[in-house]
């Protein structure tokens, strides 16, 4: 417990100090106007309440990565808790603070159009296809696990497709009307059920008596599937996601003033650490290694999720913390198709202020999406795992050249960047599924090699652009209009 408990702490302190040491790094300008005012079209761009983009952020953000990926890592043991907060505070919320920062700076940029400016056209494209592939998952996953959990929970009374058709209409609804309609007003209702729920479960963990284990560095996976690179590309969204990297421009075109990127962007995904922790040290206490591997092949890591709410909150606590649990993959999903929306009409250069644009980029997807709920559930996490953990490298990488071209301290994001590309390219190499299959040391040298290759190339690129003096910044009026 004391392991758990120390984690918890540490992440609130890097919230003021580390993440106050990054802010300062960034240097945020409250009177340089935002996105929400000077691109305000009523529909992806207007303002909002820095507590209400706060709470969209972290729904947005957290899906059900920073419950389900810290239950399939679970199965490592208490390794994992290392991962959720060393990645959170040093990778993952640097990530998300650049990523929305970033975006303000440049009208609300979404990834690709980031990439295109700082790492190149080839970038441009390759981030496209990866964001667009990571959304599209991610949406799909996301329609499939909360209905999945809605038909446990009501035992089956209503037919699976019927919950998933229901979804599918809310996520329509909310990827072609306006952000404050529908996001805007529902996300404080659920974010009450979400903060409930994994209260409720934090607490229920400490006082039923459950051991939770302490700090150990041995691996406990029952398959004894290798922590490096496995691992990292299990528990994603509770430490470092790429998926945040397209949902932080959404909120860099609601935010008021720099000045609160702290507390949206790097504050939430602390939080989301907080909900991680949580869930890895309730499935290791209450499971041991082989059980919890049963659960997870029998109904995924949902019904892990189920047991956890009921046995420790017992029926009607339990209802409200798996309620919960079902509001962070809607929450996902809903703003995972908006940002494909948006994305592409950046990419195609599509104006979205008519509905009947929208309508055309936004029903091609969900008829792919549809099509990609027919596929098996472990097969699509796999993929989403990998493209999730991919694009987490590509936005670090656009970070870090950010800082570098303007001259800043670009060590707070290139170590980050460095560990995941090692971590994403060995795991290709590795990987017999979606991978070459090669041996596990091959594939750890192979690796090193391409991340030294790629960081050279960046390299050279930086010197390119410093010597160009490109932009990092547009350059916006004195005031908001």
């Amino acid at each position: 417990m004391v392991t758990f408990l120390m984690a918890l702490v540490a992440l609130v302190i890097s919230y003021f100090t580390y993440g106050k040491f990054v802010e300062k790094i960034f240097e945020p300008d409250e009177e340089r106007p935002t996105p929400a005012y000077v691109n305000q079209d009523g529909v992806d761009y207007l303002p909002m309440s820095k507590q209400k983009n706060a709470l969209i952020q972290l729904l947005n953000i957290a899906g059900t990565g920073p419950i389900f990926g810290p239950i399939m890592g679970a199965l490592y043991g208490p390794v994992a808790f290392l991962w959720i907060v060393l990645g959170s505070i040093f990778a993952g919320a640097v990530h998300d603070y650049l990523t929305g920062m970033i975006s303000i700076r440049n009208r609300g940029a979404h990834i690709p159009e980031l990439a295109g400016k700082f790492l190149g056209n080839v970038s441009k494209h390759l981030v496209n296809v990866f964001a667009l592939l990571l959304l599209l998952l991610v949406g799909t996953v996301f329609v499939t696990t909360p209905a999945s959990l809605l038909h446990n929970l009501i035992n089956g009374r209503v037919a699976l497709i019927a919950i998933i058709f229901l979804i599918f209409v809310y996520y329509f609804l909310s990827t072609i009307l306006p952000i404050d309609k529908i996001i805007g007003r529902v996300y404080p209702f659920f974010g009450a059920i979400l903060l409930i729920g994994t209260v409720g479960v934090g607490v229920g963990l400490l006082f039923a008596g459950y051991e939770i284990p302490e700090l150990s560095l041995t691996n406990m996976h029952p398959a004894d599937l290798p922590i490096f690179p496995i691992l990292f590309l299990t528990i994603t969204c509770g430490a470092l996601s790429g998926f945040h990297a397209t949902q932080s421009p959404l909120i860099s075109r609601t935010t008021q003033n720099e000045k609160q990127g702290r507390y949206i962007f790097y504050g939430m995904m602390v939080t989301e650490g907080v909900i991680a922790m949580i869930w890895a040290a309730a499935a290791m206490s209450m499971f041991d290694g082989q059980t919890l591997q049963a659960l997870i092949n029998e109904g995924t890591a949902s019904l892990v999720v189920g047991e956890v709410s009921t046995t420790l909150l017992g029926a009607v606590g339990g209802t409200i913390a798996v309620l919960g649990v079902v509001v962070l993959p809607i929450t996902s999903g809903d703003t995972a198709f908006r940002a494909a929306r948006n994305i592409l009409a950046d990419y195609l250069k599509m104006d979205q202020g008519k509905a009947i644009k929208r309508l055309s980029i936004a029903i091609p997807m969900f008829v792919i999406s549809y099509w990609l709920t027919t596929i098996d559930f472990n097969l699509l996490w796999r993929y989403f795992s990998f493209a999730n953990q991919g694009t987490a490298a590509l936005a670090l990488w656009i970070g870090t050249m950010y800082l570098f071209v303007k001259r800043k301290n670009y060590v707070v994001s290139l170590v980050p960047a460095l560990f995941i590309t090692d971590m994403v390219l060995t795991y290709i190499l590795y990987d017999s599924n979606l991978g070459f299959g090669l041996s596990y040391q091959v594939s750890h040298l192979g690796g090193i090699v391409m991340t030294i290759l790629f960081a050279a190339i960046f390299f050279w690129k930086g010197n390119k652009n410093r010597g160009e003096n490109l932009s990092a910044d547009i350059e916006l009026p004195n005031k908001a209009t």
